[in-house]
């Protein structure tokens, strides 16, 4: 009896440990000697969305002794990259993204849940938007800009990075301050949507720095304002709201770090130490300065969790006051 006992026990010892073997490689790909770790980004190469997450995915990557893959999966709003990163079964993926509530709101439908399928690390970095238009526009000011509109309602378009991406809410958001009518184009991604401004097919971008600001510096728009109430220090010669006197305007666009909610607590733990981290190096925040951008780290990922969704009654109302929706 000892004999079969112990040779039933042997197999089944072994197929415990071979199953809890399993388990920690699938959760645990890059911590457990994984060589890469891929950040997915829901914007093509160009954009804020992508200059965030080579800067500071490449910094975090080389924190933790791993290789970075960038994947730009532009599309639906960001979508299609959190469709990405939910579905990665290997462990060693993750999202870089806006505010993912501004989705829930914007469409009807999602094929995944903001709130059981992933798990918010850190915000990575954040700074306001410029407001520009086509050099031929005559308006050199945000005044300028509605009383244009108000005389030409309807003939007037923005060019965004997408449906419910920040700079779209930044032009709704004008819409309603100023009650004007400029039509919003969508784009896929920030890139695409300058060049419409500088070629003229669409006439204002409200765009994040990154994008904006070098079209301004080489003469081929016209910068009128930031989005934020107060100058920004990393955008040094163009106006806030409050001197544009306009005061009652005031929006900013930032982006997050995400992983699958698959992830076990210690790997979101250690992500979020490493991003934390390299969001403290000089040339870390040197580079984001010149894109008009400040490192902005959470205290911990659950604070980033709060802050998520604080956030989301104001961009579900703002989405709503716009009326856009997308089935």
């Amino acid at each position: 009896m000892s004999i079969r006992s112990s040779w039933l026990r042997r197999p089944f010892s072994g197929l415990l440990a071979s199953l809890l073997a399993l388990c920690l490689m699938a959760g645990t790909a890059w911590a457990q000697g994984g060589k890469t770790l891929r950040f997915v980004v829901g914007y093509p190469p160009g954009g804020s969305g992508d200059f965030v997450t080579r800067t500071v995915g490449e910094a975090i990557a080389g924190e933790l002794g791993v290789t970075p893959i960038i994947d730009n999966r532009p599309g639906a709003a960001g979508n299609l990259a959190t469709e990405v990163v939910i579905k990665s079964n290997d462990g060693a993926t993750l999202l870089v993204a806006s505010n993912p509530y501004i989705n829930k709101a914007l469409y009807k439908k999602l094929n995944y849940d903001v709130d059981k399928d992933l798990t918010p690390i850190t915000l990575l970095g954040n700074g306001p938007m410029v407001i520009a238009v086509n050099s031929a526009l005559p308006v050199h000011s945000i005044a300028e800009l509605v009383a244009h509109a108000k005389k030409n309602p309807g003939k007037l378009n923005f060019a965004s990075s997408g449906n419910g991406s920040s700079p779209h809410l930044a032009g709704v958001l004008f819409n309603s301050v100023f009650d004007v009518n400029i039509i919003h184009i969508p784009f896929k991604g920030g890139a695409p949507a300058v060049q419409s401004v500088i070629a003229g097919d669409t006439q204002v971008i409200y765009g994040t720095s990154p994008v904006v600001l070098p079209q301004v510096r080489g003469g081929r728009i016209r910068a009128l304002a930031i989005t934020t109430q107060d100058k920004s220090a990393a955008i040094p010669g163009i106006m806030g709201m409050k001197e544009a006197g306009q005061p009652h305007y005031n929006i900013s666009f930032s982006f997050g770090l995400y992983a699958p909610s698959s992830w076990p607590a210690s790997e979101v733990q250690r992500v979020f130490e490493a991003a934390a981290k390299v969001l403290q190096r000089p040339e870390i925040r040197d580079k984001l300065a010149t894109q008009g951008m400040d490192p902005a780290p959470n205290a911990s990922p659950a604070d980033f969790k709060a802050a998520n969704l604080r956030e989301a009654p104001m961009w579900a109302q703002l989405i709503s006051a716009s009326g856009a929706k997308v089935d």
